[in-house]
């Protein structure tokens, strides 16, 4: 009893001895531990980039290789293809790279008891997390940086390369019921348009000032000539209104310059990975000025860019706060867990995703809900383990 006794007392007096301790700088160096778990977390993390960016080429390869054959595509632009393809994929299952990567191996050292060898030193579970914190976050303010700035780089060269041998020039189309401003208080409008042929029809040119509409001009069918860069129109109404009276003119055919050429009127989705942030605010800004109404998917892509990285962090304290218990099902169980849980991140993002192009929900919180809720999911399980 008198053992016991003393023996709490001085625990108590150490404990208190612990809180008082003066505040030191050299506690947020890195220990030999922290560089021990870095290391083990950035060579998880780059094997599994390494073999995920192989099988997805070979996945790729094998879906394009009868266009490569039948286009005669030179081996060095497929060489040149392929080394702007990795950096794309990498950026886009990045999130689930360093999930999968924090599980795996934290999942290993916790099978060999070295996760209990290190919190039965007296390390708390708080500072066994700052290597991840700090590890994870480097690795996401790479990748931060990379979407906004260098992965549209590498984007521009492969989706130049699957317009000219994959894609075959079809684009997609604002096939139907095309609005577009060409100046100020000037509109046209196409109700369909074939990009084939460079030929629309139903053509509406039309001139307001304030509410009053000036002047509209109504053709049946409207054609590109690619030699003379003008339009050429048949069937064409010109109705001309000065408030006080109201005139109708009549043409047969007629030519004109419109400030705006075929390629203006294709919406090539795939243009919003292949720019960086300033030159997508630049294309939004332009668009929106041409009176293009739908910009969701390109709203949801600028923030797409930053959300990511964030939603990585997220789910590399996830996969902590999962694999760092020594459980009977080992490391097949966690990474079980983690391949569930990606799934539903993935599910909640393409939901939420769907809902901003084609409803009215923000394109910020399309993209960010995803991340609030697995906020929550974090710190739950964060504070289960440092209770």
């Amino acid at each position: 009893m008198e053992l016991n006794r003393e023996h709490n007392a001085a625990e108590r007096e150490l404990l208190k001895g612990i809180e008082k301790a003066p505040f030191r700088w050299s506690n947020l160096l890195l220990k030999k531990i922290d560089f021990y778990i870095i290391g083990k977390f950035f060579s998880t993390f780059f094997f599994a980039i390494m073999v995920l960016a192989v099988i997805s080429c070979v996945i790729d390869y094998s879906e394009k290789v009868d266009n490569f054959v039948s286009k005669k595509v030179p081996n060095h632009d497929i060489l040149v293809y392929y080394m702007n393809f990795v950096p794309h994929i990498t950026a886009l299952l990045f999130p689930l790279f360093l999930f999968i990567s924090t599980i795996f191996f934290t999942s290993k050292i916790a099978y060999k008891s070295e996760i209990i060898a290190i919190l039965a030193s007296g390390v708390s579970f708080e500072r066994f997390m700052r290597p991840y914190l700090v590890g994870g976050g480097a690795l996401c303010l790479v990748s931060l940086i990379a979407n906004h700035w260098i992965i549209p780089v590498a984007n521009k060269q492969r989706v130049g390369f699957e317009d000219k041998y994959i894609n075959e020039g079809n684009y997609t189309f604002a096939g139907e019921n095309i609005h577009l401003g060409i100046a100020k208080n000037t509109y046209i409008y196409m109700q369909t348009f074939n990009n084939g042929a460079l030929q629309g029809n139903h053509f509406t040119w039309e001139k307001i000032e304030g509410t009053l509409l000036k002047e509209k001009l109504m053709a049946d069918w409207i054609v590109y000539d690619t030699v003379k860069k003008l339009w050429r129109l048949n069937n064409v109404v010109i109705r001309k209104n000065d408030t006080m009276s109201e005139t109708l003119t009549h043409f047969p055919t007629m030519e004109a310059k419109y400030p705006f050429k075929p390629a203006d009127l294709i919406k090539n989705e795939a243009i919003k990975e292949a720019l960086t942030t300033p030159q997508l605010d630049a294309y939004i800004e332009n668009e929106r000025t041409k009176g293009r109404e739908n910009l969701s998917l390109f709203y949801v892509e600028r923030e797409r860019r930053t959300a990511q990285p964030f939603a990585a962090l997220i789910l590399t304290i996830i996969g902590v706060c999962i694999a760092s218990r020594k459980i009977r099902g080992g490391s097949g169980f966690h990474l079980a867990l983690g391949i569930v849980i990606s799934a539903v991140y993935i599910m909640f993002l393409q939901t939420s995703t769907t809902f901003a192009t084609k409803s009215s929900l923000s394109p910020f919180l399309a993209v960010w809900i995803p991340n609030f809720i697995f906020s929550g999911v974090a710190f739950y399980l964060y504070r289960r383990q440092v209770r």
